[in-house]
């Protein structure tokens, strides 16, 4: 834990405090103890040892919620996760031919199944090269696996890497970018591919264990674990929005930016300073179509009933929602790359994300906080539009929680009554209303 992450915190007592617990917290081993039909230890298994060792490397967070998962499922889920980061790693590289990436990535699926391929062609500056020049240690464990797990694995990895063929291409004049999303829908359809599909994998390799309930897999549940996927996969892509930029890659949709550019200029624009009041029009407009994905999370999160999986999948939620609200009508999203939300209270949340109640509250309280910034902005920016989304998004969370709680998760007030946060969300819709001149049309 850095100095720096302490100071950040500073002014926060509950995030120090949280900071101390982690820091004083034993990490859990990383690597998975032998299963009970297993007479292969982790001394004995150096590639299974290599693998946490990549595991650690590309996701020192990551890795420790999964050292926290049962027995179980926490070897599946750490080589799906290496799987998968091998193949976003060839899809990220912008030196590998397009032709032999498309390939590649097609053909993944069946890498996996061949003992010894490993992949040695990555750009230099590719962070997580090394995985894919010891892709083989991956591999060996994967074959050692359940064939249950197996063809979760396999079967994802295949429609993923299909996926994401489609959307790579040789820069043009026309088009100079590598990757360049022109609608919305096939925003929805690339988040789909490249998380969604994510969430629809773990929850298969969840039921698989019997750790969850084979219901979970139901049409409708599949469903809300894609969307679960593409709010996480949303929020990044408004996170790392400069740093994709810098490197020829556009994920914002094109008939979203394009709305708010100048006239001629291209999605570029958004990060010049002299059109901050478009770039923070746009962004809050993909503000509200990944807030309108949440109360899909939490019915999902709500169906979990293993600890160990519930914790699991609430901690990366949790810090999405505190992230949105951090990114909320901010210009820091073109400015700087990397900007985050602070250790401590990423640390905060992974210690509060234990059970769904805690869960709940923390999202109605980012709910009630990115509106108060809402009606804070109304007035103040004449090229953004979405003060009402937003303002409606946040009511639904807010709806969700309570009417999934028959407790108030906010204290009555003094004089007995229950303050009920859905009416008082309902006043600052109107409130926007009013300050835009719109409230006929709402009425």
């Amino acid at each position: 834990m850095s100095a720096s992450a302490l100071l950040a915190s500073a002014t926060h007592p509950t995030e120090l405090y949280a900071l101390v617990r982690y820091i004083l917290t034993p990490t859990p081993s990383s690597i998975s103890p032998a299963s009970k039909k297993s007479s292969v230890s982790p001394s004995r298994s150096p590639t299974r040892a290599r693998c946490y060792h990549f595991l650690n490397l590309t996701s020192r967070s990551f890795s420790r919620v999964i050292a926290e998962l049962d027995d179980e499922l926490r070897h599946p889920v750490c080589l799906f996760y290496l799987v998968l980061r091998a193949l976003d790693t060839v899809e990220d590289d912008m030196t590998l031919d397009i032709a032999r990436k498309a390939a590649l990535l097609k053909d993944f699926h069946n890498k996996i199944y061949q003992k010894g391929w490993k992949f040695m062609d990555s750009g230099e500056n590719e962070k997580d090269r090394l995985l894919l020049q010891e892709f083989d240690v991956v591999i060996e464990e994967f074959l050692t696996l359940d064939e249950k797990y197996q063809k979760v694995i396999a079967d994802i990895t295949k429609r993923m890497g299909a996926g994401m063929a489609l959307y790579i291409a040789t820069p043009t004049p026309e088009k100079p970018r590598y990757i360049e999303i022109e609608t919305t829908p096939a925003y929805n359809t690339y988040t789909h591919y490249v998380a969604g599909l994510v969430g629809i994998g773990l929850t298969d390799l969840f039921a698989a264990s019997r750790l969850e309930q084979p219901q979970l897999t139901s049409p409708a549940n599949i469903e809300l674990a894609n969307e679960m996927g593409q709010f996480l996969q949303k929020v990044n892509i408004l996170k790392d929005f400069l740093e994709d930029l810098q490197e020829g890659r556009v994920f914002w949709p094109k008939d979203v930016w394009s709305k708010y550019v100048p006239e001629g200029r291209s999605v570029d624009a958004l990060a010049e300073e002299q059109h901050q009041d478009v770039a923070l029009a746009c962004l809050n407009e993909l503000v509200v179509d990944a807030l309108k994905l949440v109360p899909s999370c939490l019915s999902y999160m709500s169906l979990l009933k293993n600890p160990t999986v519930f914790q699991f999948c609430a901690i990366p939620q949790m810090m999405a929602i505190a992230t949105l609200d951090h990114f909320y009508n901010n210009p820091s999203v073109f400015r700087t790359t990397g900007t985050k939300i602070r250790r401590g209270l990423a640390v905060k949340l992974m210690l509060a994300s234990t059970d769904m109640r805690s869960v709940k509250k923390q999202y109605e309280q980012y709910a009630l906080s990115i509106n108060r910034k809402n009606a804070d902005a109304v007035g103040k920016n004449d090229k953004d539009k979405s003060f009402m989304k937003v303002a409606v998004a946040c009511a639904d969370i807010v709806k969700w929680v309570h009417a999934h709680d028959e407790t108030q998760l906010v204290p009555a007030a003094n004089n007995g009554w229950k303050f009920d946060w859905v009416v008082a969300v309902g006043l600052v819709v109107i409130a926007c209303a009013l300050a835009m001149g719109m409230l006929p049309t709402v009425l």
